[in-house]
């Protein structure tokens, strides 16, 4: 699927863009630049469109089937990122972003149709995913439109395949487009974007933080994602890169366990009130 976007040169707010001084060098203060991403730095942390707890916009209407309020959210979801994607789409190329990343030492793997798993870089990735979705719900079958047309006994199924495969775009745009989209002043829209997205999935039981943090790992208890090139029978895993293990989180037994790590950010809307206590459990 095409993703076009256009792009307007602005500074990032709140900053000096002296090009004598630069960005990092307006962080001195705080030394924000060198400890933590741009994304949970202040104010870009608690930017957002939306103020207050997205609790009460993912309720389910009266008289309105679940199904049908899944489907809807993720038809809008999707177009959603999809406006992202467009947006970044100049700067998440084979030369900046040569593999799926989305934190330290974290890299998707695609399991192709031989079931082999492969490293594709992200805008590859990226436009698999958005093309898969884009004709599962333009699929009557799955997404049914039409009066009288039910939804399948799988559709809870496919649900979860449609957002576990958005939450890993979600996850590395923020990993490593965020300084784009604050020079494009982007930050209020994508973070409420992504806060109702988690609130969402949470609500109706699409989104796992522990099985997301973890990584898919068996000895953490989380299944395999499903989701690929050939479609839903070829599931999507993640491997680590050699090159920056090292730099990944020490887990409680010892190894070193990378995560996306926009799991930071949601762990700290959750202290802010945005998300609800029970999107960490």
């Amino acid at each position: 699927m095409a993703r076009n976007g256009r792009q307007k040169r602005r500074g990032v707010p709140g900053y000096d863009t002296d090009p004598q001084g630069g960005l990092a060098e307006s962080m001195n203060d705080t030394h924000l630049a060198a400890q933590k991403p741009l994304y949970l730095c202040q104010p870009f942390v608690r930017s957002a469109l939306i103020k207050g707890s997205f609790r009460t916009i993912v309720a389910l209407p009266k008289y309105v089937h679940p199904y049908e309020w899944i489907a809807m959210n993720l038809f809008d979801f999707f177009h959603g990122l999809n406006q992202f994607c467009g947006v970044t789409t100049e700067s998440c190329t084979v030369h900046n972003c040569p593999t799926m990343s989305a934190g330290v030492g974290l890299h998707y793997t695609w399991v192709d149709v031989n079931r082999k798993r492969i490293h594709l870089p992200a805008p590859q990735y990226i436009d698999f995913v958005m093309t898969w979705i884009g004709q599962l719900l333009n699929d009557e079958a799955v997404f049914p439109t039409k009066s009288g047309r039910e939804f399948p006994a799988s559709f809870p199924t496919t649900a979860r395949q449609v957002y576990k495969q958005m939450l890993r775009i979600f996850a590395h745009i923020y990993d490593a487009h965020f300084p784009l989209l604050l020079h494009l002043s982007c930050e209020g829209h994508v973070n409420s974007l992504f806060a109702h997205f988690i609130a969402f999935g949470k609500e109706f039981d699409l989104f796992d933080f522990r099985e997301f943090k973890g990584n898919g790992e068996p000895a953490l208890g989380a299944p395999a994602c499903i989701g690929g090139i050939g479609g839903p029978d070829h599931p999507a895993t993640e491997s680590l890169e050699v090159r920056d293990i090292q730099a990944a989180l020490i887990g409680p037994t010892g190894e070193r366990q990378p995560y996306p790590g926009v799991c930071d950010l949601i762990e700290r809307w959750v202290e802010r009130g945005v998300l609800p206590k029970e999107v960490l459990q």
